[in-house]
């Protein structure tokens, strides 16, 4: 059994990574029942999803309705209150609570394993299971960020309301459940500094690669197979600043020239800080592209595989515990990675000491030498600029999913 806050793919980067999960479970053989809160009809192959309502009968949904209407009506916001004194909002704990009530609808003598994925930072899902003691000891919580916010890595200086009570309920998490999975080894050493029960229970499960589309899908005006496409996918929060990239994309092109009509610089997502500037450096730089707002995920994963380069933009920090959903994807393209991030991170661990195409933040005329070199190794011969490495490729496939769950290699 799988619990689920959505299934949408298109609602968020980590739906993309949690349904890429099920995908190899049911690729391993097993039978995947999942209960998901989506509030739409979602259908995947071979896997029994069952879409679990809102619960409307009850006084936490009546109480999250008089919060919406207050601030609705008056702009009178109580929730800084609410989320102070219990800890999660009343939508939180109506949602965890119909998702309970699913669950309970099922004898856990029925499978193996329950697993509950997070999406973003809502943990509702693992909620729902704490209170079931009766599916504990097969209880498998996944973990994909630092919890509460207020622990990630500087310069994340977010904390939020009812913090103290996020605390509490997540160590409860780390305790009740017979495993943490969690996509990165440094992750788990980050949270381990902050929960020390997570010793001895944690599994590293990375971002699995996930099939690609059915469907054939038309790729975008903007996006010329035929040109030297470097290509960065996802949104640019705050902290993930692109004028390193940018920097070193001009550089670039005062260097080969020949670059300014048969390159190309994408930057695919939701409007975000940067897009004023983005746009601007777009008049100046004809050969640079921005979207000016969400690209579909189905078209998105076919430019991935159709880049020359795909680029992994991390936050400005000291370190980088995350590792990013779009990993996966980058590896199945076997195209190169150019990844822009600071000393320690797991997308860097991954890649390797010997790996040719990471660089710090301030490294903007190496990585201008860096898009130089793979240039010209694709204006040779484009066909064989590939990442080529089966050794990432095992390590976010699925029998490497099934080695770790079945032989039970906890850290």
């Amino acid at each position: 059994m799988v619990v689920i806050e959505s299934l949408d793919v298109d609602d968020s980067s980590g739906t993309k990574g949690r349904v890429a999960l099920l995908q190899s479970f049911v690729q391993l053989g097993y039978r995947v029942t999942a209960l998901h809160y989506s509030q739409k009809e979602v259908k995947l192959d071979d896997v029994g999803c069952v879409s679990v309502k809102e619960r409307k009968n009850n006084l936490f949904f009546l109480l999250s309705r008089v919060q919406r209407l207050l601030y609705r009506w008056f702009k009178f916001d109580i929730g800084p209150w609410v989320d102070s004194s219990f800890g999660f909002s009343f939508g939180f704990f109506n949602d965890a609570n119909s998702l309970k009530q699913a669950i309970a609808q099922y004898n856990p003598e029925d499978f193996d394993m329950v697993w509950t994925l997070s999406k973003g930072n809502s943990y509702r899902p693992h909620k729902a299971l704490l209170s079931l003691s009766q599916w504990h000891n097969k209880w498998y919580a996944y973990v994909h960020d630092p919890y509460p916010q207020q622990l990630y890595p500087r310069p994340y200086n977010f904390v939020p309301y009812g913090y103290k009570q996020k605390r509490r309920f997540f160590r409860q998490i780390t305790l009740k459940s017979k495993r943490v999975v969690l996509p990165s080894l440094l992750l788990k050493e980050w949270l381990q500094s902050y929960y020390t029960t997570l010793k001895g229970k944690s599994l590293i499960i990375p971002h699995q690669i996930s099939e690609h589309p059915k469907r054939e899908v038309r790729l975008p005006q903007y996006f010329n197979s035929e040109k030297f496409n470097v290509l960065h996918a996802g949104n640019l929060l705050d902290l993930r600043d692109p004028v390193s990239i940018i920097g070193a994309y001009r550089i670039f092109l005062k260097m080969h020239p020949e670059a300014k009509d048969d390159s190309a610089l994408l930057f695919l997502g939701k409007k975000s800080a940067f897009s004023d500037y983005l746009r601007q450096c777009a008049k100046e730089i004809p050969s640079l592209y921005s979207s000016s707002d969400y690209v579909d995920f189905e078209t998105v994963y076919s430019m991935q595989m159709a880049a020359s380069v795909n680029v992994i933009l991390e936050a400005r920090s000291e370190i980088s515990p995350f590792l990013p959903g779009k990993f996966a994807h980058c590896v199945a393209s076997n195209h190169p990675i150019l990844l822009v991030g600071p000393y320690y991170s797991e997308s860097k661990r991954l890649l390797g000491n010997s790996y040719s195409y990471c660089y710090d933040f301030e490294e903007i005329e190496k990585m201008a030498s860096g898009l130089g070199e793979l240039y010209t190794r694709w204006k040779q011969n484009n066909k064989e600029l590939k990442l080529d490495r089966e050794d990432l490729i095992d390590y976010l496939s699925a029998s490497y999913l099934k080695k770790t769950v079945e032989d039970d290699t906890f850290v």
